[in-house]
């Protein structure tokens, strides 16, 4: 059943009439959008293959990030493979994957991401003050060691482009060498998708609050 959610940042809770109502979303300021929404029925043959996979196991169907995504056939089914390891496949704990997600969201301000993902970052175990610190931009209090060790590396690797010796040796602790390696994937992952999300101007469905106000850092 968790495959059900495979993919870059299907939102949880979309419901009944989710993806209407997301394929419905009014442009930004007004405008035509970017990447009309595509559908089934308007897919090429090169890229109908892997439309009806995400068809199968996406809540959201071809919005959201697949929209603009599919336009590239080819990187789309690569990257669909790399997220499909890379959420359920992963060394990395769910737990500490999901903080890491919302700690590329955030530094982004990935209004998709951060609406996806945090839901699924608390129901595996993330706190709730951990989450709020994360989203006001400050360095979260009550952070357990092993989200300490992450938040740290993605932190520096993300914002330094570099990882001290001091967090390297923490983290590996923490995840093993495989783990790093992964955690650094799915980091890097992830700002792939925060650049497409935004680059497409796609937006939380219509009717639900934006993460991050207007303002806000």
């Amino acid at each position: 059943m968790r495959r059900n959610l495979v993919g870059f940042v299907l939102l949880a809770g979309l419901g009944a009439g989710g993806l209407t109502a997301w394929q419905a979303r009014a442009p930004a300021l007004g405008r035509e959008p970017r990447f009309p929404q595509l559908t089934l029925e308007t897919l090429t043959d090169q890229q109908r293959p892997l439309g009806e996979k995400i068809m199968k196991i996406s809540s959201v169907g071809l919005a959201g990030p697949y929209n603009p995504m599919i336009r590239s056939p080819e990187m789309a089914q690569r990257m669909y493979d790399l997220l499909d390891y890379l959420r359920w496949h992963t060394s990395v704990p769910t737990r500490l994957n999901e903080f890491a997600i919302l700690i590329t969201g955030r530094l982004w301000r990935s209004q998709v991401e951060w609406y996806a993902h945090h839901p699924l970052a608390l129901k595996a175990g993330l706190s709730e003050e951990v989450a709020a610190d994360l989203k006001a931009n400050r360095r979260p209090r009550g952070m357990k060691p092993d989200e300490e060790a992450v938040y740290d590396f993605c932190m520096e690797l993300s914002t330094k482009h570099a990882v001290s010796d001091e967090t390297f040796a923490r983290a590996k602790a923490v995840l093993g060498e495989q783990g790093v390696v992964d955690l650094t994937a799915l980091t890097g992952t992830y700002v792939t998708v925060a650049m497409l999300l935004s680059m497409a101007e796609e937006g939380v469905p219509p009717g639900k609050e934006p993460p991050f106000k207007p303002g806000e850092p």
